[in-house]
């Protein structure tokens, strides 16, 4: 043990050897939860070419002599209540750095588990971990002042005494978080929204953790009413989706999908599961007048309603749009009773093929149009459309 007032534990070594076989003393010490300083030497004052203590200098030059000292029994930190509760895990953690600095097998002597705490062993995780001891993943993390999932084989975990369940009520329903889980997932399993169920858990973020525990709004007593199916299908979002692509394949609106699935936002998850009307009423709805406009590179409302001789308001109202934002492969509709532009004046870095797809046309059908024998363009060249 040591003394000054220091804490945590430190190892010192021969000046004849390496610092390997006192790191992985310390490393394991560390894992089994006590802090940790630092792996020296100390010279005789003297004669430094000799070490200090004489259970270095006299014992041989084919030893690894190594002095332990666990902690400091007069710390002003936590090493006196550690050393007293701990000293055998501690002691344990040596005994393991030693078996695999000589590469040799260590069996830990509880089969994985040593008084209070457990030994990671290849294919372990937190949750296999949780599940085994009747815990969370939430408690280990805790516990072990861990800041992510990530386990090293041979690992020393301090497992909770016990695990504090959120009260419930009758308005409370707790779940505890499995694989794949997401918040928008539960919400819409229990027919609540992701808000509520990060308010009721005080939750700043939506990333959650497997054998997390989770309280959410009884939605029977809550007035909360799940979406019901009777004239709804379901989506499976897909990679490139969005709820506006998604809406305008469903013939609805974002806000109606918003709706539907007590969305708070417009993201979405790969695999996630929306539902969709399967019909819609005639507002919003694609009619046989309608043009169907692709947004492409350097698209605005402001230059398609020109094209297109409507306005940015028309546009907005008839798609059901709230800002001027668009995405590169929106599709927008615009009624065939706006005429569509008779002529188009050729700017920088335009193409046949770029004019023809914005009017959603061909560029044979362009170049009859306007006698072309040649696929060139000139800036400022008007092309009847």
């Amino acid at each position: 043990m040591n003394p000054r007032g220091g804490d945590g534990a430190e190892v010192i070594y021969a000046l004849r050897n390496n610092n390997k076989l006192a790191n992985l003393v310390l490393q394991e010490i560390g894992n089994a939860g006590q802090n940790t300083r630092l792996a020296f030497q100390r010279r005789l004052p003297s004669n430094t070419a000799k070490d200090y203590y004489f259970i270095h200098r006299d014992t041989g030059v084919n030893t690894q002599p190594i002095i332990v000292e666990y902690g400091f029994l007069d710390s002003t930190g936590d090493d006196v209540s550690q050393l007293k509760n701990n000293y055998e895990l501690y002691a344990e953690a040596v005994v393991k750095a030693v078996m695999e600095y000589l590469g040799r097998p260590y069996n830990n002597p509880e089969g994985g588990m040593t008084g209070n705490t457990y030994t990671v062993k290849n294919g372990d995780s937190l949750w296999s971990i949780a599940q085994k001891y009747n815990t969370s993943v939430a408690a280990l993390k805790r516990v072990n002042n861990l800041t992510t999932n990530a386990l090293r084989v041979g690992q020393v975990l301090k497992l909770p005494t016990e695990e504090v369940i959120p009260p419930t009520n009758e308005n409370n329903i707790v779940y505890v978080v499995a694989p794949n889980d997401s918040l928008w997932m539960i919400a819409n399993r229990y027919g609540v929204t992701v808000d509520a169920i990060k308010q009721l858990n005080n939750l700043s973020t939506n990333n959650l953790t497997v054998g997390q525990t989770l309280l959410i709004p009884n939605s029977s007593t809550s007035g909360v009413v799940p979406p019901t199916t009777n004239t709804e299908n379901t989506y499976t979002v897909k990679n490139g989706d969005s709820l506006w692509s998604i809406a305008n394949r469903y013939n609805t609106t974002v806000d109606e999908l918003r709706r539907l699935n007590n969305l708070t936002s417009n993201n979405l998850q790969i695999g996630q599961t929306l539902i969709v009307p399967s019909s819609t009423s005639n507002s919003g709805g694609t009619t046989s007048n309608d043009i169907i406009y692709t947004v492409k590179s350097g698209d605005s409302l402001f230059n398609i309603a020109r094209n297109y001789n409507t306005t940015v308001n028309e546009l907005m109202a008839y798609n059901n749009l709230t800002s001027n934002l668009l995405s590169l492969g929106q599709k927008l509709r615009i009624p065939r009773t706006n005429q569509s532009p008779t002529t188009y004046t050729v700017k920088s870095g335009d193409s046949l093929w770029s004019i023809a797809n914005r009017f959603n046309t061909t560029v044979d059908q362009l170049k009859n149009k306007n006698n072309l024998t040649s696929n060139a363009l000139q800036i400022g060249q008007i092309l009847t459309i």
